[in-house]
């Protein structure tokens, strides 16, 4: 497959060439597991399949820095020499293929019982005690493999924990 760029007169072109010069540290965040071909389907109903199905990508740091150089926060745009540029979250949406309709979901939450709230949505909750966060490596350890005998309800569970797993960012 050719490139979409010409690379002998690209500014990444001369970034990539300068091997000292990193100043940009790439961190990937993958979600290292593959969903359960039960949840496909419900992945699917909820707009998450092409998403979910998403597992590597290659980082091109060169092209990355190029458009951190031509980044402009105070408007929000990338300034090419062929025009402004702006990424918004259709753009992201087409991209994925993820529905983005309804209100948007903004702020912080307060929840009176979050792990009465965890245990109707997961059908299980990480602590009995003092509930205060849900690990992603806990969403791992509870849902990466589903028994044989699954039921829907078990399935609908790990969907939700999957779908939580994709969205929730790594702190």
């Amino acid at each position: 497959m050719g490139s979409l760029i010409d690379n002998t007169n690209h500014i990444s072109s001369t970034i990539k060439e300068m091997e000292s010069y990193h100043v940009l540290r790439g961190r990937v965040n993958s979600i290292g597991f593959q969903p359960d071909e039960h949840l496909i389907p419900f992945l699917e109903l909820a707009g998450f399949e092409s998403a979910a199905l998403i597992r590597t990508f290659d980082l091109r740091y060169d092209l990355i820095f190029a458009l951190v150089e031509r980044w402009r926060p105070e408007t929000h745009t990338f300034h090419l020499p062929c025009r402004e540029c702006c990424i918004t979250l259709e753009d992201v949406a087409v991209q994925l293929r993820l529905p983005i309709e309804g209100n948007a979901v903004t702020g912080v939450s307060s929840i009176s019982r979050p792990a009465t709230l965890c245990y109707e949505l997961l059908g299980r909750s990480p602590s009995e005690g003092k509930f205060a966060s849900l690990r992603l490596s806990w969403l791992k350890a509870n849902f990466e493999y589903l028994p044989s005998t699954v039921n829907e309800r078990e399935v609908m569970q790990a969907v939700r924990a999957y779908i939580m797993h994709l969205v929730v960012p790594v702190r």
